[in-house]
């Protein structure tokens, strides 16, 4: 197991997120709903997003090895939170996609999608719902 992150908390409920390979660095901000201000990602708008990330990712693998990409996708992302405790309780990822392979290849890169890693790592109580959208 390697270090692969630092955070630093910056006060007034940001944190500054460093990406140690790359160098890269991102911030975090309090929703404001939580006492933030809500001008950057969240921790758990994070948490939903990387769904989405994930999941496109494990698609855009699988595509290549198939001998075509997945160009020009896109996904947004929903995110429902709960409180008692606070926690995030659902999430929709909605992914449009180029029809640019067999409907049999489509329905084999959304259950790749669904099974991705951090679709697997997420506790059992948080609803994942993908709708995927083939397009022309």
């Amino acid at each position: 197991m390697g270090t692969i992150s630092k955070v630093r908390y910056q006060g007034a409920l940001r944190n500054d997120l460093e990406h140690l390979a790359s160098g890269q660095i991102m911030q975090t901000d309090a929703p404001l709903d939580n006492n933030g201000l809500g001008q950057a990602f969240s921790p758990t708008d994070l948490l939903a997003t990387s769904l989405a990330s994930c999941a496109l990712t494990v698609m855009g693998i699988r595509a290549r090895q198939e001998g075509f990409d997945l160009e020009d996708c896109q996904a947004t992302v929903d995110k429902v939170m709960a409180s008692e405790p606070r926690r995030v309780a659902a999430v929709q990822v909605r992914i449009q996609l180029k029809a640019n392979c067999s409907e049999k290849m489509q329905r084999i890169l959304e259950g790749i999608g669904r099974n991705c890693p951090v679709a697997k790592s997420l506790d059992p109580q948080l609803e994942q719902s993908f709708v995927f959208e083939w397009r022309d």
